[in-house]
């Protein structure tokens, strides 16, 4: 079985986040999208649903945390330091904002930005020699 991944998100504006995450260069799958909610689809395995904030609340038991808070990080991995930057550029040009500075660690890269609704997403490229070990791993935790 291949796990999938389904990462839920309150928005305030259904449309613009589509257009926001369109712009990133994902796509949406409009079988499970209406007025209300949007899927995004990042890969075979990954998909983000935007929802409005009114409809995402059916699904929590707690409230929806303020602006200005972070829940969680979304992390995407990248193919390589260019595409780390390109999504970074991306989202900056189409109403993403600047989150935290680039990190370069030789063998691993990031980038990071938040969406229009402030959602927090970190972009990592690490070298796939890195993932058979011949790299510090050491160094990856800071």
């Amino acid at each position: 079985m291949t796990r999938m991944i389904f990462v839920n998100l309150p928005v305030r504006d259904v449309q613009a986040s589509r257009a926001f995450y369109t712009s990133l260069g994902f796509t949406i799958n409009e079988r499970f999208s209406d007025e209300t909610v949007a899927c995004v689809v990042v890969s075979e395995s990954i998909f983000v649903m935007v929802m409005e904030r009114s409809r995402f609340e059916g699904f929590s038991l707690n409230p929806i945390s303020p602006a200005g808070t972070t829940e969680v990080l979304n992390c995407l991995s990248c193919e390589s330091r260019e595409e780390v930057d390109q999504l970074v550029t991306k989202a900056l040009d189409n109403g993403g904002a600047t989150w935290k500075p680039a990190m370069d660690m030789d063998f691993m890269y990031g980038g990071s930005f938040q969406d229009p609704d402030g959602h927090a997403w970190e972009l990592n490229w690490m070298d796939p020699a890195a993932l058979q070990g011949d790299a510090a791993p050491e160094a990856a935790t800071a």
